[in-house]
């Protein structure tokens, strides 16, 4: 089928995800059905020897290749550099329907749509972005607490993200998850029940459905994909419970006790699968924390300032989402500040991890103190409010 593109502006569909089988098979089953595709990918297994490699294809087979030089040591940075002149050159030659990049292994989505949304001026137009998903690999990559590098998937040198982390993002930022199909057998229930857990408002499309090559040219909002992700107005997940996959949405106003949320950290990250979510410290009353937790391995960072904590003018410079996430968490006392966590596995003990959350608030008595106490209380959270990723555990 022909792209329903805007005259002049090649149609731009991202394919991401670390399942590089399923990936490439979803890439193959485009440039198959969409006549005049054409797909580009850099392979960062060569950034050792300083290059990433290019290749261009079709579904006839290899149309060029190249290599593109590290940029400040960083496979990604090459990437970012050598890509959109890629674009921009097959939109100029013309007669390419749709450009299908196939990203590498461990680069994430939302990275590489925010970098050809900002440079694609009148050439090009981001029109979907996809992560293809085995569906029997889903737990445990999302279980695996191994650093990138380990796994030889590191987009650089300094690159301290784990498997699972990478993985659960490039599962939460695309609309559209394709699915690889499992021979002649159905998907196991309780995959999809995570999937389903992790994403909830995500479309599913079986690769070897009509849908996938149309999916590729409805369009998508960078912006708007983005406000989802950020830890102050993330749309998480609901709770939930089926086919022995659990979802606990766990939401208070009063603050976390430093010290002891501190202590039973390791607990926290390895009790799910996934947890992610903001939360507040009793002894950081103006500042937002995010919460990131996959495969064992936790990451908390400041994400800014409270909006209760800013003065009334310093509001009209806040993106309305934000203000309207603001307002669904509203406290007469507390203004946004809350605790919101959601954590989401297989055979998730629900009490056993409420029980814990909540010997984490403050007490009544402590409570009572006031912010003049709050503040007051050991600031056990300084080792890991840096921009360094922490494991925990």
């Amino acid at each position: 089928m022909r792209g329903r593109a805007e005259p002049g502006r090649l149609p731009v569909v991202l394919v991401g995800g670390l399942h590089s089988d399923a990936r490439r098979a979803a890439v193959d089953r485009l440039l198959g059905s969409v006549p005049g595709s054409v797909a580009l990918h850099h392979d960062h297994s060569t950034a050792a020897e300083g290059t990433v490699r290019r290749t261009v294809r079709d579904s006839g087979g290899t149309l060029g290749t190249g290599d593109a030089p590290l940029v400040n040591d960083c496979a990604c940075c090459a990437l970012r550099e050598d890509l959109v002149p890629e674009l921009e050159r097959l939109a100029a030659a013309g007669g390419c329907a749709l450009a299908v990049v196939e990203l590498w292994d461990s680069v994430e989505p939302q990275a590489m749509a925010e970098v050809v949304a900002a440079l694609s001026g009148d050439s090009l137009r981001l029109t979907g972005v996809l992560t293809v998903v085995d569906p029997e690999l889903l737990l445990p990559y999302l279980g695996c607490g191994d650093d990138l590098a380990e796994a030889g998937l590191a987009a650089a040198a300094g690159d301290r993200r784990t498997v699972a982390d990478t993985w659960a993002r490039q599962i939460e930022y695309p609309p559209v998850l394709v699915l690889a199909p499992e021979g002649e057998d159905e998907p196991d229930p309780a995959d999809l029940a995570l999937l389903d857990q992790l994403h909830p408002t995500a479309r599913l499309v079986a690769m070897d459905s009509v849908e996938l090559a149309s999916v590729v040219f409805e369009g998508f909002d960078v912006e708007a994909a983005g406000a989802r992700q950020h830890p102050a107005c993330a749309l998480l997940p609901q709770d939930a419970d089926a086919h022995g996959v659990s979802t606990l949405v766990w939401h208070r106003t009063r603050p976390f006790h430093p010290e002891r949320l501190y202590a039973a950290l390791e607990d926290l990250s390895c009790a799910a699968a996934r947890s992610r979510g903001r939360f507040w410290l009793a002894d950081r009353p103006d500042t937002l924390l995010s919460w990131d937790a996959a495969g064992g391995a936790l990451c908390v960072e400041s994400a800014g300032p409270w909006l209760a904590s800013l003065p009334d003018a310093a509001w009209e410079l806040v993106p309305p989402v934000r203000r309207a996430a603001a307002a669904l968490d509203w406290h007469p006392e507390h203004g946004d500040r809350c605790q919101h966590l959601v954590f989401t596995s297989p055979g998730l003990d629900r009490e056993g991890l409420s029980a814990l959350l909540e010997s984490c608030v403050l007490t009544d008595a402590e409570y009572l103190g006031g912010r003049t106490a709050w503040e007051r209380l050991p600031p056990a959270f300084d080792g890991l409010l840096d921009p360094v990723r922490h494991g925990v555990g």
